[in-house]
Formats: structure tokens, C-alpha cells, sequence
């Protein structure tokens, strides 16, 4: 719904209402004052984000949305297909003209701040990166964790093209007490807020130096959508996409580990050490997500597809390890009880994924599922179930499966 549409209806009579609606609002003469009827207020989120009808909305506010294992077989993941992960209000007229990028902080030489034009100046770097959110694959945990109930496509791969933040630190200067790089959005607190931040998130020094870590100007060769950050996103690739932060204005150079709001507590962390299903962990036992896990997805075919008497299938997908490459993926038919090495592709670029494939042959007629599992370059292999439980559902990388029917 766009913004002078929001506006119309705020204004409009209970007639108005009920013509937008195509049908009268019976007991209509209740309604609060400036309360816009529900079936108007959920702002269509594919047409108003321009997404594919496939995606899952988990939550309207904030938005949260989630592809589907198989509108995910782009090698590039197009905008409408990319997951939607937010804490906050989306930001409303912004102005790019008058969009900046303050860098500061107590490890910073100097301050600077930077126009749209400034960041264009500087050397522009193209990189496919991999962001997923940390709670991707939540719903399976047992007993369940709170938060968004993600299956598996919160995970992305787009193109993005913007600086490198290491040319803005080396442009600001950096002290040697530098530990952390901490973001600021211009995303507002569900409460309305404006001395609330609803995600204040950044990486270790070492990490933000890192070539491939970006401030996005573009996606896929395009502006960046609204949804995704406009104008201006730093893009963490193979860490959760939290440390990703959108409608970026300010970086702060920090002496200490950034405690910006989803920070501190058990936010993107998970216990140190092992814990029992349930178990309550102290704050000082959680550890921050950094990389993240090796994990595969099938995107072909969809999973329940039947086959008729078809006894061969070519199936392919992605595969990822966060900071890592992937070495090898396998699939198996069996349950896990044997597996069989698929043909993996090479990354685009470090942080990006990659692709496999692989054709299934099946013994005879009858109900199969397809298991994938991954592997990376330090022999680290995605569990056939469910990981080790942890308090906020994180981290999940057991193997994707899909259903196949065959005859």
C-alpha cells in the first residue's frame, strides 16, 4: 500500500471504506477513530514489496517473509525472492540527495561523513554474497524456541556492488584499540520511539576489513529495494544477516564489542558450551553467532512432485559454510543409510554459494525422500536432524529433504 494510498484511507468515510472493501462493514459505526479496517492495513506485502506470490509471510509487523525451497534455484537470487527480515518500521520519504554516512566512534581518528555521491566516488567492488538469517530453519527445534518461525528460506544470494568498508576505515583511520564496528539504522522501534533503536548490530575490526564485506549501494545491478535497505546497506556475507544492517546512516568504530540494541542478552548468540533441550543458560554462557554453519537446499525439483513411472531424476540446489568453502554434497535415497556424491561448482566468488546437482536413479515405484548434506573444507558435515538445541533457535543446519512419489 503505498504511502498517499495509506493517507486516502485514513481520511476516508465509512462508505469509502466499505467501496474498497466491496462489501458493507457491519457494525461499522464502531469503529475507532483513524483505525483502518484490517483487510486494508495488511499493506499486500507482495505487491507492495514486489515479491513472488510463493513467499511466506511470517509476521506483518514487523515484516518477516521466507521463500520456499524451490523459488530459490536462481544461481543469483532475484530481489523477489529474497527473505524479508526485519525488527523495526521500515523508513518512509527518504530523500537520497540528502542520505549520509556518518563514521565515527572512540577508535576513530577522525570523523567524516559521507553523501551517496561521496560513497560513488570511491573504487566500486561487485561481490555475490550469501546472507542468511540466524534463526533459518527455527520451527524444528524441540522444545521450540520464540521468534519467527522460519523453515528454511531464510537464506539469500544475491549480487551486491557498493565500497568496501576497509576503504572508508583506511579514509577515517583507524586506532590499534579498534575492536568492533557497530551499525545505526534509520529503521524506527515498533514503539514509535525515536530514542529507540530497534537493531543496532556490527562485526568484529577484522571482519569489517575483510574485501568483501560492503557498504551496498546496489543489488543485483540495481538500487537496493526499500525492503532490503535503501538506499544504503552494509552486507556481512557468511555471517547472520543481523550483522547486515539496513537504511544505514552511521558506523561507529568502537574500543569494545558494539552494545547497540539486539547486542546484549541472548540475541545471535548460543551457548558456549553444549546444553540439555530446555536448559536455561546465563548471559555470560552465550557466545555471539560469528560464521555461520555449513548448510545445503534443494531448490529442484519441489518437494511432494510425482514422478509416473519415471525411475531417474535430476535434482540440483545450493550449498554454503559461512566463512568456508563447501568441499562436497551428497545425496542419499535411503534415509542417510548410503550417499552419493553430487557435482559441485565452484563459488562465484569467496562468501558466495554453490551450486550442485545430481541424478537420482530409483530402484523401483513407491514414496522416496531425497536428503542432501554438505560438507565443508574443514570436514564439518551438516547433521542428518536437528543440531544441538540452543535457548533462541538458532543455527539449524540439518539436512534439507523433499518428498518424491514415484509410479
Amino acid at each position: 500500500m503505498s504511502s498517499s494510498r495509506r493517507q486516502f484511507i485514513k481520511k476516508s468515510t465509512l462508505a469509502a471504506f466499505s467501496g474498497i472493501i466491496g462489501a458493507p462493514i457491519v457494525f461499522g459505526k464502531w469503529l475507532p477513530k483513524d483505525y483502518i479496517p484490517l483487510i486494508l492495513d495488511q499493506n499486500d506485502f507482495h505487491n507492495k514489496f514486489s515479491k513472488d506470490p510463493a513467499m511466506v509471510v511470517l509476521n506483518d509487523k514487523p515484516w518477516n517473509a521466507e521463500a520456499q525451497a524451490h523459488i530459490l534455484d536462481d544461481k543469483v537470487t532475484p530481489a523477489s525472492r529474497m527473505f524479508v527480515r526485519n525488527n523495526g518500521l521500515i523508513p518512509q520519504d527518504i530523500q537520497t540527495d540528502q542520505w549520509t554516512l556518518t563514521i565515527d566512534g572512540e577508535s576513530a581518528l577522525t570523523t567524516k561523513t559521507y553523501t551517496l555521491a561521496d560513497l560513488k566516488s570511491f573504487p566500486k567492488h561487485t561481490y555475490q554474497l550469501t546472507l542468511e538469517c540466524g534463526g533459518n530453519g527455527r520451527n524444528e527445534f524441540d522444545p521450540p524456541a520464540k521468534g519467527n518461525q522460519w523453515s528454511i528460506g531464510a537464506v539469500s544470494c544475491a549480487s551486491w556492488g557498493g565500497v568496501r568498508l576497509s576503504d572508508l576505515l583506511k579514509d577515517v583511520g583507524v586506532k590499534e584499540d579498534a575492536i568492533y564496528v557497530g551499525y545505526y539504522g534509520k529503521d524506527m522501534h515498533l514503539s514509535g520511539s525515536p530514542d529507540k533503536n530497534p537493531i543496532s548490530r556490527g562485526v568484529p575490526i577484522s571482519k569489517a576489513m575483510m574485501e568483501e564485506t560492503l557498504i551496498a549501494y546496489e543489488m543485483n545491478g540495481e538500487d537496493i529495494p526499500l525492503v532490503h535497505g535503501f538506499p544504503l546497506r552494509l552486507v556481512a556475507g557468511g555471517w547472520p544477516a543481523s550483522a547486515s544492517g539496513k537504511w544505514l546512516h552511521r558506523l561507529s568504530i568502537r574500543n569494545k564489542v558494539h552494545d547497540g540494541a539486539k547486542m546484549e542478552g541472548s540475541s545471535y548468540r548460543v551457548p558456549c558450551e553444549p546444553v540439555a533441550p530446555g536448559e536455561k543458560v546465563l548471559d555470560e554462557n552465550m557466545c555471539i553467532i560469528e560464521s555461520m554453519p555449513v548448510k545445503s537446499l534443494i531448490t529442484y525439483p519441489k518437494s511432494g512432485a510425482m514422478l509416473g513411472t519415471k525411475k531417474s531424476l535430476a535434482i540440483r540446489g545450493h550449498a554454503w559454510a559461512g566463512e568456508l568453502n563447501v568441499s562436497v554434497v551428497h545425496y542419499s535415497i535411503d534415509f542417510g543409510v548410503t550417499w552419493q556424491k553430487c557435482e559441485l561448482q565452484a563459488a562465484a566468488n569467496r562468501l558466495a554459494w554453490q551450486h550442485w546437482s545430481g541424478n537420482v536413479s530409483f530402484p523401483k515405484d513407491g514414496y522416496y525422500e531425497i536428503w542432501a548434506r554438505a560438507t565443508d573444507s574443514e570436514g564439518n558435515m551438516q547433521p542428518m536432524l536437528v543440531p544441538g538445541w540452543n535457548p533462541k533457535g538458532y543455527l539449524n543446519n540439518a539436512c534439507h529433504r523433499i518428498a518424491i512419489k514415484v509410479g
